[in-house]
C-alpha cells in the first residue's frame, strides 16, 4: 500500500525503552520460582539463592523503569521533530532546526565528544514557549551531568562562572521577551550550552535508535529534504 505524502511519518523507539517487559517477565518468574523452590525444600536459603533473588528484583525494576518509557521517543514528520517522554514532550519544527551535530567541549589542544547529538536553533523563543516547566525541570535534571562534562573541561583551574553551575531563574531573550521559573532556568542552560558547544539542545544517546553520528547525519538530510529522508527510512525499516 502506497502510503500519501501527508501521512509521511517516521517513528523511532529508543534502545533504552526496548526489551523492558521481557526483563521485568523474567525477573518476576525467575523471583517466583526460587520463592517456590524455598517453600517445598527444607533448610535456610543458600547465599547463592540470596543472590538470585537480588539478580531478579533488579530485573523487575529495570524492567519496570523500562516499561514507563514512551514507546516512540521520536516521531518524525515532513515538518516537525517531535520528542517524547515520561513527563512530556517537545516539538522542533523543521524551519527552526538550524544544523545538529555532536556537541565538544574544547580546552586548548584538549576536548570531549558529549554522548548526545546538538541542535542548533534559529529561534530560542519558539521552542521555548511550547515546552512545558514539568518536561523542562525533569530535563534540567537528567542532562545535568552531560552539562557538568562541558563545564569541568573549561574550568579546569576552578574559575567557572557561577551562572553556569546554578541556573537564573529569570531569563530575558535576545527578541526582549521575559521568562521565569523553570523555563528560565532551562533557557539559561540552553545559553550557556550554545555558549561551551555551540548547539542549545541536546538529545541524549539513549533516547536515540541508533548512534550519534548517523542521527546527527539524518537530521541534516531531514532538514534539507525531508520527504527523501522519511521515505528512506521507511524503506530501511520495511526491507
Amino acid at each position: 500500500m502506497m502510503v500519501k505524502d501527508a501521512m509521511l511519518c517516521l517513528k523511532l523507539r529508543s534502545q533504552g525503552s526496548k526489551n523492558g517487559m521481557e526483563i521485568l517477565l523474567v525477573g518476576s518468574f525467575g523471583l517466583v520460582f526460587i520463592m517456590l523452590v524455598n517453600l517445598l525444600r527444607p533448610g535456610l536459603i543458600s547465599i547463592v539463592e540470596i543472590f538470585l533473588v537480588s539478580v531478579c528484583l533488579v530485573a523487575v525494576f529495570v524492567g519496570f523503569l523500562k516499561t514507563q518509557e514512551p514507546f516512540y521517543s521520536l516521531i518524525i514528520t515532513e515538518q516537525l521533530l517531535t520528542y517524547h517522554h515520561k513527563y512530556g514532550s517537545w516539538s522542533l519544527n523543521r524551519e527552526n532546526l538550524h544544523h545538529s551535530g555532536i556537541p565538544k567541549a574544547e580546552h586548548g589542544l584538549e576536548y570531549l565528544e558529549l554522548n548526545a547529538v546538538g541542535i542548533k536553533l534559529r529561534d530560542t523563543d519558539d521552542f521555548l514557549m511550547d515546552i512545558s516547566p514539568r518536561l523542562a525541570g525533569k530535563l534540567l535534571i537528567e542532562q545535568r551531568h552531560l552539562f557538568m562534562q562541558v563545564v569541568q573541561k573549561h574550568c579546569k583551574n576552578g574559575n567557572c562562572p557561577s551562572e553556569w553551575l546554578v541556573e537564573d531563574n529569570n531569563y530575558t531573550s535576545l527578541n526582549g521577551r521575559k521568562f521565569n521559573g523553570l523555563i528560565a532556568m532551562f533557557a539559561n542552560r540552553m545559553r550557556h550550552l550554545q555558549q561551551l558547544t555551540g548547539y542549545d539542545l541536546l538529545l541524549p544517546a539513549s533516547v536515540l535508535d541508533r548512534s550519534i553520528w548517523d542521527f546527527s547525519h539524518g537530521l541534516n538530510s531531514w532538514q534539507q529534504n525531508p520527504k527523501l529522508f522519511i521515505q528512506s527510512q521507511l524503506k530501511a525499516k520495511n526491507a
